[in-house]
């Protein structure tokens, strides 16, 4: 499908930050395909240690460093605009695990000055700071994970609780004095999805000022029973119970998709997550194949698509000034209160 005339006039002109990219090569073309200025892009792999980051987060800064380098690093809010301004793309240094910093807390102002502005405490399982989504126990936030939580706020680095488990999460949300994130999961009461979110955890996101991403990745999209792939139909249905929940104004986005010139280099991940993470992804895969092609929604299935997610808010009646918020203003303004700048 291609988008509406209209669609594509308010994408063009709008801000669009995706609040997730789970992987890059390097290679900016395939994430700015479909308009967007700027990415929370994972900067380091899932489970790695300390060395391993820090050699990873090596290559962003050679590759920053490159002249004529496509790539600007956001440090603060003023970058995304500047990004723009100046034709590059404004890449938001994440993380999808805090497994690097171990126990010391002394790491997260160090990762810091290199750049990182966004840490997600868990990914689905559990380590020093509290448990993540597919945790049987669902143990809350640590000790440690409190003050971790602290020296985050004190940096200005933003909490983000996608992957992590329910309780673990609310204790997070509680703990934290500034705005916390789930950048890229869904709704649990519209798809039972491990990833997905309660209402009680959506409402208790909004209530520390912070956002909910909402997310075209499918297996956080699909009801489970249909037989066809989840579609824009499916994700609106997200969109709307949260938005429901929380206001339109709590809405970001985050795609979850690979940024890499071959989709082959994302076979092996795939092949890892099936294998060490079934409950999430199991099911899915079993209906519609272990395939990043088919990850995704049917009709938004690669970042050149987003379009079509604008295109699916305007015609569910949503307004132009509340589009531009879910595409990049809203995260825009809650990551100015999280910096600081």
């Amino acid at each position: 499908m291609a988008a509406s005339e209209r669609a594509q006039a308010l994408h063009r002109s709008s801000l669009v930050i995706d609040g997730l990219i789970f992987l890059s090569d390097g290679t900016v073309e395939p994430i700015r395909a479909g308009g967007a200025h700027a990415a929370n892009v994972t900067v380091t792999g899932f489970n790695t240690d300390f060395a391993e980051t820090c050699d990873q987060m090596a290559v962003w800064a050679e590759r920053l460093a490159q002249p004529g380098s496509p790539w600007h690093l956001v440090r603060t809010t003023g970058d995304f605009e500047h990004a723009r301004a100046v034709g590059k793309f404004g890449l938001v240094m994440g993380w999808q695990n805090m497994r690097p910093i171990d126990d010391k807390l002394a790491r997260l102002a160090f990762f810091h000055t290199l750049g990182l502005r966004v840490m997600q405490l868990t990914y689905n399982e559990r380590n020093f700071l509290g448990d993540g989504c597919i945790e049987p126990g669902n143990g809350g936030l640590s000790a440690f994970g409190e003050r971790a939580i602290a020296e985050m706020n004190r940096l200005g680095i933003a909490v983000d609780l996608s992957h992590v488990g329910e309780r673990t999460t609310l204790d997070a949300c509680a703990a934290s004095a500034k705005p916390v994130l789930v950048t890229h999961a869904n709704a649990k009461a519209v798809a039972n999805a491990p990833r997905n979110k309660s209402d009680a955890v959506i409402k208790a996101v909004a209530a520390t000022g912070g956002l909910i991403g909402v997310s075209v990745y499918g297996p956080m999209c699909w009801d489970g029973r249909s037989t066809a792939r989840p579609s824009l139909m499916d994700f609106m249905r997200h969109v709307d119970h949260v938005a429901g929940l929380i206001g339109r104004d709590r809405l970001s986005f985050g795609t979850d998709f690979p940024g890499v010139a071959d989709l082959a280099k994302v076979g092996a991940i795939i092949e890892t997550t099936l294998a060490r993470y079934p409950s999430a992804v199991s099911k899915y895969a079993e209906n519609f194949g272990n395939d990043i092609r088919t990850r995704y929604l049917a009709d938004c299935a690669s970042p050149k698509d987003l379009p079509n997610m604008t295109d699916a808010l305007l015609s569910h009646g949503w307004s132009e000034p509340e589009v531009r918020g879910l595409l990049g203003e809203n995260l825009r303004r809650v990551l100015k209160t999280i910096w600081g700048a």
